[in-house]
């Protein structure tokens, strides 16, 4: 890999960030084409390792959803896209949890949608890693019922500082990105970021071992991450909400409430994109995206919910976005796993 810059970031506990944005020093300065080799804390900072580890018992709010990060994009600057190529995600132990939280999660009672009822026991789930068999072992708590689930690692939170000089906690989606929750973001994947700052300060967290699509109950297989990701950068042309691409699909994101304006945005970012990229009328683009089009939700429980609007590239005329950046990234990360 001799003309492959690689370099590595592991953080210490106290290195971690529970924010995008605000005055925090980066831990780490990259050049653009630049893989990065880094370790992800789960999202209750290894703290919750059993059935005994209560959330509310072990973990201190608000340092919830650590992040590694920032990191320093040499060059980068406010209008630019950030390219965030994801090389590899690998469980970094043998088993990972998730819960449920009295006010927190699809159904239940929360600080803002209030209800009479009794909220929901709180509740943990630990689950087996095995890699070789590419599976985590699900294990009911209140009966004998056990199945093995098939692995599908991603990251629920990816993000760069947001615009004037606002501070987000890392566990709220937006423009910036952050705490997306969507299974879109695995490995093979190329995520496309507005600039904000100079340097981006990109920051990456909150490692699922799988997770289904809205994040019903608050958490999904929450895990430590190794993860490999190729940063590069575009001058100008900053996307106003996160995209994604990969081998089959171009997608846009949004990430507000209520749920269908988040669905809105997303939709109204893919029709707009596929237009540019095959000088499609609008309302032709409008027409193909709702013919050939999928929405699958990304979280329906954080302080925003996302929406990734999905479109297959066959439709497109071979028209190829960014210049095709996203095959030329990941054909550095095969390089990459090939020689190292």
């Amino acid at each position: 890999m001799n003309d492959i810059d690689v370099v590595r970031l592991h953080p210490t506990p106290e290195q971690y960030a529970y924010a995008f944005g605000g005055p925090r020093e980066p831990l780490l300065r990259v050049r653009p084409g630049t893989v990065v080799e880094l370790f992800t804390e789960d999202c209750f900072g290894g703290l919750v390792r059993g059935p005994e580890d209560l959330p509310s018992k072990v973990c201190e709010f608000p340092y919830l959803n650590p992040v590694t990060g920032p990191i320093h994009v040499e060059g980068a600057e406010p209008g630019d896209t950030l390219a965030v190529h994801f090389v590899d995600i690998a469980p970094a132990r043998d088993w990972a949890v998730s819960t449920t939280f009295p006010h927190f999660g699809a159904l239940t009672t929360t600080h803002s949608t209030a209800m009479l009822h009794d909220p929901l026991q709180e509740v943990v789930w630990r689950y087996g890693i095995d890699r070789e068999r590419n599976s985590c072992r699900f294990q009911a708590r209140f009966s004998d019922h056990t199945v093995e689930l098939p692995l599908d690692p991603m990251h629920g939170t990816v993000g760069v500082a947001p615009a004037a000089g606002e501070v987000v906690m890392s566990i709220t989606p937006g423009a910036h990105g952050g705490n997306m929750d969507t299974p879109e973001l695995r490995a093979g994947s190329t995520l496309y970021l507005g600039v904000n700052v100079p340097g981006a300060q990109l920051a990456i967290g909150d490692g699922h071992c799988r997770q289904g699509e809205g994040e019903v109950c608050g958490t999904a297989v929450e895990a430590a991450m190794e993860t490999v990701v190729v940063i590069d950068l575009l001058k100008g042309g900053a996307p106003a909400w996160p995209r994604l691409e990969d081998d089959r699909f171009l997608m846009s994101t949004g990430s507000v409430r209520p749920l269908e304006d988040a669905y809105r945005i997303s939709q109204h970012d893919l029709v707009g994109w596929t237009s540019s990229l095959t000088g499609l009328h609008q309302l032709d683009a409008y027409q193909l995206v709702s013919q050939a089009g999928l929405a699958p939700i990304g979280n329906v429980v954080d302080t925003n919910y996302t929406v990734v609007a999905k479109l297959p590239k066959t439709v497109l005329g071979g028209a190829p976005a960014y210049d095709g950046l996203h095959r030329s990234l990941r054909e550095k990360g095969l390089e990459y796993l090939r020689t190292r």
